[in-house]
């Protein structure tokens, strides 16, 4: 999403060729994330236009990409909306670019709803439970790259930056989810593949209809309800606040449910697992704003965010 990598003409179209999608078009930076590169690149193929997303991976490596690549493979082979990867003629989906490894993946069509309603909320409840199930016989592991060891990683190095009162509630939080980590209750908890940042920005709708989720490079495997969590804090809330949308929530959990309920150790792990996935954003958005990288077109998120975020969570309990 922001450019880290410069990539020319002459590179995009050498893997266009491999991956025999025709000549290069056109060739635009993405701006708006802050993990990898990204390019809309367009090709014509046969007399054909066609549409795509060129990805070079910035953190990840060439060891931990399979995982993600062939999860959006298995996802859309079992009708999930996700982008598929595309494969030269061996068969590989993972390539490279000015030396890093790449993706190049069909662009969906329609756009975000930045400004959900409650019918866009259970149209995502209804999808990630389809894509929950559609995940379970998913064999490739590998943990979220983004779950509580990363979280304990992470605090003490932005710990320096804070204000008093900031320390306080990061390290009173932290200690709480480490507590949660280790009850029954969390061990029992359903898991599988899980995006785990299915934000407004990674889903693309056509008027009411959901058109498709994606970027799917911080998934991993985690516990279902983390997933769900992390989408109630983004479509489910006033942003501008942090609080609660008690219609939204309701229509988000009510469809997901109608596909895959909710276990008693979910239902009653509902408000840590909320304030766990506010934790886990305003730990990511502190490290990227106070430690940043260059990139051409970067663009750091607010921490506060989060902040008062999870202070709404702590403050006002939820469960459906």
């Amino acid at each position: 999403m922001a450019v880290f990598t410069e990539v020319s003409r002459e590179e995009a179209q050498k893997l266009m060729r491999r991956l025999n999608l025709g000549e290069l078009t056109d060739l635009r930076g993405i701006e708006g994330g802050i993990e990898n590169t990204n390019y809309f690149a367009s090709a014509e193929h046969e007399g054909a236009a066609n549409h795509y997303v060129l990805t070079l991976f910035e953190r990840l490596t060439a060891e931990q990409l399979p995982f993600y690549l062939y999860l959006m493979k298995h996802l859309a082979q079992a009708g999930i909306p996700v982008p598929d990867p595309q494969a030269d003629a061996r068969g590989e989906v993972l390539h490279q670019v000015c030396g890093k490894p790449a993706a190049v993946v069909n662009r969906l069509q329609g756009k975000s709803q930045l400004a959900p309603q409650a019918v866009h909320c259970a149209a995502v409840g209804d999808m990630l439970a389809r894509m929950h199930l559609a995940g379970r016989n998913y064999e490739r592991q590998q943990p979220n790259l983004r779950g509580l060891p990363w979280w304990n990683e992470t605090v003490p190095v932005v710990l320096p930056y804070l204000e008093p009162a900031q320390s306080d509630l990061l390290k009173a939080e932290l200690a709480f989810q480490n507590h949660t980590a280790a009850s029954p209750d969390y061990a029992a908890l359903p898991r599988g593949p899980v995006h785990a940042d299915l934000f407004r920005d990674n889903v693309m709708f056509d008027g009411e209809r959901l058109t498709g989720f994606f970027d799917f490079y911080f998934a991993g495997v985690d516990t279902w309800l983390f997933d769900v969590a992390v989408c109630l804090n983004d479509w489910c809330i006033d942003l501008p606040s942090g609080r609660h949308d008690a219609a939204r929530a309701q229509a988000f959990v009510e469809a997901y449910a109608a596909v895959r309920p909710f276990t008693a150790a979910e239902r009653a792990l509902f408000p840590a697992l909320l304030r766990a996935g506010a934790l886990r954003f305003w730990i990511s958005r502190l490290w990227d704003f106070h430690l940043p990288r260059e990139a051409a077109m970067l663009k750091p998120h607010d921490p506060t965010h989060f902040e008062r975020v999870l202070r709404e969570r702590i403050a006002a309990p939820w469960r459906p």
